[in-house]
Parts: C-alpha cells; structure tokens; sequence
C-alpha cells in the first residue's frame, strides 16, 4: 500500500474505530519499508492537529528499527501533548533500550497515573537486558525526593529490577524506620519476588513477627516466598477455575452492589460461582469442583484467604488481592498493575492447581493476570466484547468524541490501549467466550478484528444469566405488598424512600434504573432525558446505585451533572429519588416493586430504564424483565437480541437524550395501558426459557471442560513452574 497512502487511509476513514483499525496497516507499512522516506512521513505526523493520526504515527514509527526512529519517539518523551508522551512510552516499550532516554522514563513513574505505568512497563521490559542502567536511574532520581507516593512508585520500580543490583537498596528502604510506611511497604513487597535468596527470608522474617500494616505484608512477602505450583502434572476430571474483578471487594452476600464500580459483573460472578458448583457432579465425568473469585481486600484478607485455598479442595472460595492503596476507580487503577499482578500470582499458586483462569474485563486485572497466566503457564479464558469499541462508536456518532480530541479523551479513558488489550487476550486465549449480538461476526471482525470464522472452534456465544430465584422472591414481596399484606423489611425501607416525595407525586408510577454511576451507564442522560423531556410529570425517577457518601471520582462526575439538571435539594420535590448502592436482594424487591406499586407512595406499572452508552448484555434488564417490568434498553449490543420491540420494550440510541426520552414516554404509555399480565409473563418466559444462572453455568462447564482436556493432552511437566 505504502506508507503515506496507508496515513492518507488513517486519516479519511468515516469512523474513529476504523481508524484505528488501519493504524495497525500503518504500522504493518513502516515495518516493511523502513526508509527515510518512512521517517520522515511519520514525524511529520505526529504535529497534526488530527490526534488519531498522531497517535497512530507514534506507534508506527516503533516499527521502524533506526536510529531516527529511536530519536523521535524519545523525543516524544517530553512533547507538550500529554497523550503523546504516553503512547511514546508505551510504544518504545518494543525497542532496544536507550540509555539517554531511562532518565524521562523514570521521570514519568515518579509523576505517576497511566503515562507512568506504561513508562514502568517499558522500564521493566528494559531491565532485563540492562538492569544496572536502570536500577541506577531509578536510584538516582530517589535521592531527593522525600514525597511518599513518589517513592513509593519508584521503589515499586526498583524492585522490578530482578537482577541483585537493586537487593542492597531495597533491603535498606525496607529497614529504614524513617521511611514513610507506604515505601517500606513497596520495598518489603519486592523483596518477596527474590525467591531462593537466604538473605532476603532472614530479613522477612522478624518484620513478619511484629504487628500492623507492613507486619502483614511482610507475611505476605513471605508467602510469595515460599513459591507453590499453579498447575497440577496428574491426570485429573475436577476442575478449578479461577475468575477475576479487581475494582470490587466482592463477597458472597452482594453487600456492595451498584457502590463504585461494583456492578453488575461483582453479583455475576458470585452468582455464578455457585451454579458452577451446584452444576457440577462427580459422575457426570470432567466437572467444576473449585471456583475461586478473585477481587481487591485488605492484606489482612489477603493472608487469610491464602489459608482458606489452601486447605479447601472444593467449593466457591474468595480470594484477596490487596492492591496496597486506597480504592480507586477502573480508570485511574492502571498503576496497580504490579501490586494487582503478585496478588493474582500469589492466589494461584495458593490453589494448588488451576485449571484456568477466567478473564472479562479489559482493564488493569486483565492485564495483570494474563502476564500471571503466562509464567505460570494457565490457560486463558477470555469473554471478548467489543469493548470499549462501541463506546467510541456511540460517543462518535453522539459528535462527543472526533479526531481533534481524541487524544485528550485517551489521556482519561485509555481507549488506544484497551482496544489493543482486548485484541492481546483474544488472541493469546485457549478459547474466547462471547455475548450474542445482532450481528456478532460482523462487530467481532470490524470493531475488533477477530475472524470468527477462522478458527470457530475456538469461539463459544454464552449469554448471561440470572438467578431467577431472587427474582421470584421479590416478586412475592412485592405483590404481596401490593395487595395489602405487611411490607418487608426491604420494602419498608423502600416506603420510607418514597414518603420523601411531596403528597402530589405519591400517585405516580416509578422510572427505575440499576447500576453504577459511570458516564458508559448513561445515569445522568437517565436524569436529563426524564427532567427535559415532560417525563417528570408522568413519573417519578429512581436510581438505585453508586456510593454517595463516598463517591469515586466518576460519581462525583454524575451527581454534579444530576445537580445541574435536578437540585440536590429538591430532588425528593421533583420526585427524584437517589438511595444510593443496595444489596442485590433489596435492589430486586425495590424493582419488582415499580411492577406492582407500593400502596400509598407509588402507582403500578413503572419501568425500567438502561441509559447505557453500551451495554455488552445487561444483567439488570434481564432481572427487570424476569420481574416483569417493560423495559427500556441501548439498541444495540446484547439488549437487541432479548428485548421484543414494542412487545417486552423499547429499543433506542441512548446516547440521544431526545430520543432516550421520546423511548421512555413511549414505554410508560404502553405499561398504563396494559390490563392485564400476559406481556408480564412473556418477559419473564424470555428469561426463563434462555437467560438464567444455570443455563449460563452449564455453557461454560462445556468451555472449561473442553480447555481442560485440551491443556490435558498439551502438558509438559517443564511447564510447571
């Protein structure tokens, strides 16, 4: 093709994602023709006012192995545009490394949040060939620096630097009771990487004995110490699957569902741990006996949950991965990739024996535990969804995101490198799992560049599930409710909810949504599209959702754009109702409680709304259906393939406030017009019939069975480790 015509194609093309598709044919081109013709078209790319294209330059000129090359992209190092340093350390990450160059990467790690990762990243990948040059940058950029989280981010460095260059200054930052605790604790943690080294377990040792914060993370470190295999070398039929969400603290009563970022996917995995288990039976041949589900926990859990693995050979078991800093959301925790990665090595070796590791996400816990994977040698699972394609797509289309600012969003959303991790565990996965969607292969192949046709074996659609059982319930309390009986202790606390609102809105049905309060899930365009668009006098609005005694930095986004639209004070007033996160049980009488109404406080025959940006499959609709309510949902995506439209609900482009609101209108005429329960049970038949927790289970006992027989006849005991 040649190189300008393939920039010319980058630059031309109708939409951000194919953009950025053709950025790898960019590549592609300037590691074939390498001149400095090449040289010079990329440089002079990388001033365009098109940030698309001066991403995608950056990165193809780390196709081309010149001096040139390196120069420019170490130059790149210090440019006045943010995005480019960091898509510059990410790329140079591949080169040869360059000792002019440690000093600007070290500079990004002591400024921290995602450019300093990826700079980290580049860092460790160079301390493997030239360790003393970078434990020497490293070191001399701490003299000085006093600042707690600076150092603690360099010394994390340092103690990627495997070789014994760095042991002698981490063992004294580790001792030094003058350093602040959190960069004892960051030398402490390195050193229980140094397996086999008598000095270091001397060391550890009396630190482990004491009290406190670094006594448990020396007893960590200890742990790490002490190694532990990850895969079993015997012939085995019963399974131990090991699944990951890092940005919950996710337990098996679902007390924090819908806080933080503590979603949909938190009550998923939980649920469906336990149909792994139930599902399994000793003579139905290779079955899941063990499902261990790992999220973020304190140190102290996580000893604790080591202790639990390794005595419990069966079961669905909780594993701790204390990222050693407060929590923080999805999109600022890339910098707990080292933390997050000894973690997720520390629970599988803690196994005893993992058959495979489930991963979902595209975030810094995918990222961290396919580089575990790797070493250890377990075979990857991964859901691909086109995520977060579709939401370029949708924030395209909505004119919110384009080519003059699509690096400035990249500096918050990562989106270049998330688009290309989702591709890298897809790729590198024993098999992929994915959602249905309308047009499955067709997204697949142009959002993400996967071929389903090529290798349809490696390929398995498995649509979520729910428990049903839960959904029920809730049901029976809500009718029961509903026709006079006592309220329960949920409902009354949703009684006590609704007496907020003024006397005249106690008539009203109720707008119902459930989720976290994150721009992708469209909560506030909820607010706008009720508030804006006539909607507040046919019905009163309930988000049920996010932490707002604390809430993350997202969420703080929301509610301010929730304020602007609705007064935090007269909320209640103009019947905006905002309780905060609930348990996913309460969550699912409050929603069946829309269907039926609450005598008194709120009329029948609500609905429930999904304002999401996208939504890959959505578990809360497919709750919200099997409760009975009209539903509606992103047109698009897994939704599209559930919902009935016009009969079960209403599809349409959420990223539209106009046309969400037009949608919502529509649906709660549809709901008051309803006389009877026949569409009810429809949306609960749909459920039933292809959407539950066991149906889902089953799938993927098929999955992990058959990656297990595969990894079965694959296996070298010089793969153990």
């Amino acid at each position: 093709m040649g190189i300008q015509t393939s920039l010319d194609a980058v630059r031309a093309a109708t939409r951000l994602v194919d953009s950025m598709r053709l950025a790898d044919d960019l590549a592609f081109e300037a590691n074939r023709d390498p001149g400095a013709r090449t040289i010079r078209i990329l440089t002079q790319a990388l001033d365009d006012d098109d940030q698309i294209v001066a991403i995608a330059a950056t990165h193809a000129l780390a196709q081309v192995f010149d001096e040139q090359a390196d120069v420019a992209l170490s130059g790149l190092l210090s440019s006045d545009r943010l995005f480019l340093r960091e898509h510059a350390a990410w790329a140079i990450g591949s080169r040869i490394p360059r000792y002019d160059t440690i000093g600007r990467l070290v500079s990004m790690v002591a400024d921290g949040g995602f450019g300093g990762m990826l700079a980290q990243r580049t860092l460790e990948q160079w301390a493997f060939p030239t360790p003393e040059h970078v434990a020497i940058g490293v070191e001399g950029a701490l003299i000085g620096i006093r600042e707690p989280a600076t150092r603690y981010r360099l010394v994390e460095t340092l103690g990627l630097v495997r070789s014994r260059i760095a042991l002698r200054p981490l063992l004294e930052i580790a001792a030094d009771a003058n350093e602040d605790e959190t960069v004892r604790v960051a030398a402490v943690s390195a050193l229980g990487q140094r397996t086999g080294d008598a000095q270091v377990e001397a060391f550890l040792a009396p630190l482990a004995a004491g009290d406190g914060y670094l006594a448990d993370v020396a007893r960590l470190a200890l742990v790490d110490l002490a190694g532990g295999r990850a895969v079993r070398d015997e012939p085995h039929d019963d399974i131990t699957v090991a699944q990951l969400f890092l940005h919950a603290d996710i337990d098996a009563q679902l007390t924090q569902a819908g806080s933080g970022d503590n979603g949909g996917i938190a009550t998923l995995l939980v649920r469906l741990g336990d149909a792994l288990i139930a599902g399994g039976r000793p003579d139905a041949g290779t079955h899941v006996h063990r499902v261990i589900t790992m999220s973020r926990g304190s140190a102290q859990g996580a000893l604790a949950s080591v202790d639990e693995i390794r005595a419990t050979s069966e079961g669905h078991l909780y594993g701790r991965i204390p990222l050693l800093s407060e929590p923080v959301n999805s999109a600022s925790a890339w910098p707990l990739r080292v933390a997050a990665r000894r973690g997720v090595r520390r629970m599988l070796r803690a196994a005893g024996g993992v058959d495979l590791l489930h991963l979902r996400m595209a975030d810094v816990g995918s990222l961290a535990a396919a580089d575990v994977a790797r070493e250890l040698d377990v075979p990857v699972v991964f859901t691909v969804a086109p995520d977060p394609h579709a939401v370029i797509r949708s924030l395209d289309l909505a004119g919110q995101l384009t080519r003059w600012n699509f690096g400035d969003v990249d500096e918050t959303e990562h989106f270049w490198f998330r688009t290309r991790l989702v591709q890298r565990l897809a790729s590198n996965a024993a098999h992929t799992v994915l959602f249905p969607r309308p047009e499955l292969e067709r997204d697949m192949r142009e959002l993400v560049g996967i071929e389903m046709t090529s290798h349809p074996e490696r390929h398995t659609v498995v649509p979520e599930g729910i428990d049903l059982g839960v959904v029920d319930r809730g049901v029976a309390e809500a009718a029961a409710h509903a026709s006079g009986q006592p309220a329960t202790p949920p409902l009354d606390e949703l009684r006590d909810l609704l007496e907020q609102l003024p006397e005249q809105r106690r008539a009203l049905p109720l707008v119902v949504s459930v989720g976290r309060f994150h721009r992708v899930k469209g909560m506030a365009s909820i607010v706008e599209a009720w508030a804006r668009g006539g909607l507040r006098d046919q019905a009163n609005l309930l988000l049920i959702g996010g932490d707002l005694e604390h809430p993350s930095v997202d969420e703080r986004e929301q509610l301010a754009i929730m304020n602007s639209l609705v007064p935090a004070q007269q909320r209640a007033a103009s019947g905006l109702l905002l309780p905060g996160h609930r348990p996913n049980d309460t969550v699912a009488r409050w929603v069946a409680a829309a269907r039926f109404g609450v005598p008194g406080l709120a009329a029948p025959r609500g609905v429930y709304v999904c304002g999401s940006l996208k939504e890959e499959f959505g578990i809360a609709l497919l709750e919200a259906m099997a409760a009975g309510l009209l539903v509606v949902a992103p047109d698009g995506g897994g939704p599209a393939t559930y919902v009935d439209r016009g009969v079960t609900g209403f599809l349409t482009q959420t990223w539209h406030v106009e046309r969400l609101a037009a949608s919502m209108g529509e649906a709660l005429r549809a709901a008051a017009a309803e006389s009877g329960v026949d569409r009810a049970a429809a949306s609960r038949r749909t459920v039933e019939k292809s959407f539950t927790i066991e149906a889902m289970a089953t799938a993927l006992a098929e999955v992990y069975a058959g990656v297990h027989a595969e990894s079965d006849t694959q296996f070298s005991p010089a793969a153990v480790r």
